[in-house]
């Protein structure tokens, strides 16, 4: 039996990001024209908003730089529902940001500068150990210290699922795999874990299933437009996605890991949370950026 019914907490990073809508990528010496547009993120921020979407009750723990960035960060958090008591300012840093380049087909690739995300270590995490314990799923992914992200697996009792998100790819130590519920990689992390990429669903399946081996109980793979394969012992199944005409992926990750955290919060089946997962990601992508604008 998880932890009480419906609660999410997240560790993890806050961002401020600059979107630029590029033509194309430019090459190696070259200066290309964007439309630029600032808006909220962060992994750790982006799936606490998708959770709360998706009818979990949501807290955070994070660092912001005390700064305008920061502030605004941490009000728009908190008017999409999260509870942000335990996001705090790291006097002397930056709030953190990402660059993000956006080409026509919605593909992107992201450049972050970690800054308050840096601050967040073990100690912060082992003095609310007790309120994670009292959530029914941990969420937390990599773009926070890797010390503060074992700290929180670790702290875990046996009625708090453990969700990674192993974004960006980092080493991780066999104890903490070992302590995983479920483990959600893209291909690219994927094949920074085994050293092989993914060759279609097929392929997908194969090294979803050798993930397994490296610990978590569950591996969820995602593979973009392909949807999601989802590994458990003695099964591996392919959830595909809906076709959609995608404006901006930004994030969509964010929003699959948010959503899949909440459902399995609310004990939604393994299954059952990949699939609404599947199906809020494949809509994210629709518009620009991960969070939908807030009502007025």
């Amino acid at each position: 039996m998880n932890g009480p019914m419906g609660k999410v907490f997240v560790v993890g990073s806050i961002n401020e990001d600059r979107v630029f809508f590029v033509d194309r990528r430019p090459r190696a010496g070259e200066t290309v024209s964007a439309a630029l547009v600032t808006r909220s993120g962060g992994k750790g921020a982006n799936q606490a908003v998708a959770a709360v979407a998706s009818g979990a009750t949501v807290s955070m723990l994070g660092r912001v730089g005390a700064d305008p960035a920061g502030r605004a960060q941490r009000d728009d958090l908190a008017r999409r529902g999260v509870d942000v008591s335990l996001v705090t300012e790291a006097p002397g840093a930056p709030t953190g940001s990402a660059f993000v380049m956006v080409t026509p087909d919605g593909e992107n690739s992201v450049v972050i500068a970690p800054g308050a995300n840096a601050l967040v270590h073990a100690p912060d995490v082992a003095a609310v150990a007790a309120r994670i314990s009292e959530c029914a799923v941990l969420v937390t992914q990599l773009e926070i210290p890797l010390d503060a992200v074992v700290k929180a697996i670790d702290v875990c009792g046996p009625n708090t699922r453990v969700v990674l998100n192993a974004a960006p790819f980092l080493p991780l130590p066999g104890s903490a795999l070992q302590k995983i519920d479920t483990l959600v990689v893209n291909e690219n992390e994927a094949e920074s874990f085994v050293g092989r990429p993914p060759e279609g669903i097929s392929g997908a399946r194969k090294i979803a299933t050798a993930l397994l081996g490296h610990g978590p109980r569950h591996v969820v793979l995602t593979v973009g437009a392909g949807g999601a394969v989802v590994a458990s012992a003695g099964s591996c199944r392919h959830v595909p996605a809906p076709t959609v005409s995608a404006v901006d992926t930004t994030g969509a990750g964010d929003v699959f890991v948010g959503t899949l955290a909440a459902l399995l919060a609310q004990r939604h089946s393994l299954h059952r949370a990949v699939s609404a997962a599947v199906d809020s990601a494949s809509a994210s992508v629709a518009f620009s950026g991960p969070r939908p604008p807030l009502s007025i």
